[in-house]
C-alpha cells in the first residue's frame, strides 16, 4: 500500500476510537434524571440510552473490543507507515545502526500522540460538555455494535462474570440517590448561578429536618407558659396580655400533669364578651398532642399531619414534660433566615465576638461560627449542652472550652443553668 493509503487508514482508525471514546464518556457522564425527563416526554432514544446505563456490561465490552483493536491495528499501520520515511529523512544528515531504532521511536511517539490528542482527549473534552446530547446520538449505532459484535461479547463477559463469582464481587450497580447526593447538586447549582443563595440555604434547612430532633427547635421546659385548673380570671388575663400565644398548656397543679390546651381566641372572646374566664369551662381545653423527644423535626411534621394539630408537648422517657412544639416553629427552621433570625440568641458583638443564649441550639451555632464538627454532637442538642459534656461537670461562671478556633467562655449562670457564653475568636497559637 502506498503512503496515503496508510494514511487515511490511520485517519479512519483515529475516526473509530474517536466515537468510541466519545460513546463512553457521554454515557457513564449523562445524568440519569435528565434522560429520564426526555423519556417521560416520548424521545426513544433516551428510552434506549437509560436501559444502556441500567445494564451496561455488553456496551463497555463492546467499547473496549473496538478500543484495542484499533490501537493495535493504528500501531501497526502507522509503523509501517512513517518509519521508513523518517528513517531516509535521519539517513540525509546521519549515519549509523542507531537511525532504525530512532526512526521506529519516533514514528511510535508520532501515531501515540495522534491517538492521544484525536482519540481520547478531544472527544472526551466533547462529551463531557453535553454527555446526555451525545449519547442520544450515539446509542444506535453502538447498540449495532453490541448486536454484530454479541459472540465477542458473550465470550469475554462469561469470563469477567467467572472471576467476579470466583472471589465474590457484586455485580449490581447501586443506584440509590441520598441526601448528600442531592445536597451535592445543589451546592453545585449554587456554584453556577442556577440557584439563587437563599434557594439554596432553603434546600439545605429541609434536609435538616431529617438531622434535628424535636428539642432543637421546641420551646424548653423553663420557658413555657401555662395555666393550672384552678387559674383565676385575673392571672389568665395578665398572662395572656404578657406572653401573647397563640396556645397555652393547661395542667393540673404542676407542669407534668398535662390536662390539655387552650386556644387564646377562645380566652379573648371569653374577655370581650365580658365573662368570667375560666379554663375548667366545658369544651374550652382540648387534648394535646403528646410526642417523644427523640423524634426528628420530619417525624414531628408527620405527626402533625396525621393528627391534624400543630401543637405538640414533648416528654422524654420518664414521661416528663421537656417542652412544646408548634408547626411555626418546625417552619421556622425551614425557612431559616427568611422569616427568623437568631438575633435574640446569637448577639455579635464585634468582628471576633458573640454572646451565645445557653439554649441555642448547637447547629445555629456552627452555621454563625462556620464550625464544622463538634466532639460526639450526638449526645446534646444545645451549646450549653456542649460545655456540660466537655467539662464533665455543670459548669460555673468563667468556665471556658476552646473548640474549632473558638474560645467559649460561661459569662452568665441562672440556678445551675447557663445563660450566657462569650465566645470570641482564638488568634495565637
Amino acid at each position: 500500500m502506498s503512503t496515503l493509503d496508510n494514511i487515511i487508514i490511520i485517519v479512519l482508525l483515529i475516526s473509530i476510537s474517536f466515537f468510541f471514546a466519545l460513546s463512553e464518556i457521554s454515557l457513564a457522564a449523562s445524568r440519569k434524571n435528565r434522560l429520564q425527563l426526555r423519556a417521560n416526554e416520548g424521545n426513544t432514544n433516551a428510552k434506549k440510552v437509560l436501559d444502556l446505563r441500567a445494564h451496561p456490561g455488553s456496551f463497555f465490552t463492546v467499547i473496549q473490543i473496538g478500543f484495542n483493536a484499533v490501537t493495535i491495528l493504528g500501531g501497526i499501520v502507522g509503523e509501517y507507515a512513517f518509519t521508513p520515511h523518517i528513517q531516509n529523512f535521519l539517513l540525509m544528515f546521519f549515519e549509523g545502526a542507531w537511525i532504525e531504532s530512532l526512526s521506529f521511536a519516533i514514528s511510535v511517539f508520532f501515531v501515540s500522540s495522534l491517538y492521544i490528542i484525536f482519540a481520547d482527549l478531544i472527544p472526551k473534552r466533547l462529551a463531557m460538555r453535553a454527555p446526555e446530547e451525545v449519547a442520544l446520538v450515539i446509542v444506535k449505532p453502538m447498540l449495532f455494535l453490541i448486536v454484530l459484535l454479541k459472540p465477542f461479547v458473550w465470550f469475554f463477559n462469561g469470563i469477567c462474570n467467572f472471576i467476579f463469582k470466583l472471589f465474590h464481587i457484586s455485580m449490581k450497580r447501586d443506584n440509590d440517590i441520598t441526601s448528600a447526593d442531592i445536597m451535592a447538586m445543589v451546592d453545585e447549582g449554587a456554584q453556577t448561578g442556577v440557584l439563587q443563595l437563599h434557594e439554596h440555604e432553603l434546600l439545605g434547612n429541609v434536609f435538616e429536618l431529617e438531622s434535628r430532633t424535636v428539642s432543637s427547635a421546641m420551646t424548653a421546659r423553663e420557658s413555657l407558659v401555662y395555666f393550672t385548673t384552678k387559674e383565676t380570671h385575673d392571672n389568665i388575663k395578665t398572662k395572656v396580655i404578657d406572653h401573647p400565644h397563640v396556645k397555652f398548656l393547661v395542667v393540673d397543679k404542676v407542669l407534668d400533669n398535662i390536662v390539655g390546651y387552650v386556644d387564646s381566641r377562645d380566652i379573648l372572646i371569653q374577655l370581650l364578651n365580658g365573662e368570667k374566664v375560666e379554663v375548667s369551662k366545658e369544651g374550652l381545653v382540648k387534648k394535646a398532642l403528646m410526642i417523644p423527644d427523640t423524634l426528628t423535626l420530619y417525624e414531628v411534621l408527620a405527626q402533625f399531619k396525621s393528627a391534624g394539630i400543630d401543637f405538640a408537648v414533648v416528654l422524654n422517657e420518664y414521661a416528663l414534660v421537656m417542652g412544646v412544639i408548634t408547626l411555626t416553629d418546625v417552619m421556622s427552621i425551614v425557612m431559616g433566615e427568611l422569616v427568623s433570625s437568631n438575633e435574640d440568641q446569637i448577639i455579635q458583638r464585634d468582628a471576633n465576638s458573640w454572646l451565645i443564649d445557653g439554649s441555642t441550639p448547637l447547629i445555629d451555632v456552627m452555621r454563625v461560627l462556620d464550625i464544622d464538627e463538634f466532639p460526639d454532637i450526638e449526645s446534646y442538642e444545645t451549646i450549653a449542652g456542649f460545655m456540660m459534656y466537655v467539662l464533665r461537670k455543670i459548669p460555673k461562671r468563667t468556665d471556658f472550652v476552646i473548640h474549632g478556633g473558638y474560645k467559649f467562655e460561661v459569662v452568665d449562670i441562672d440556678n445551675y443553668k447557663i445563660d450566657q457564653l462569650l465566645v470570641t475568636k482564638v488568634t495565637g497559637p
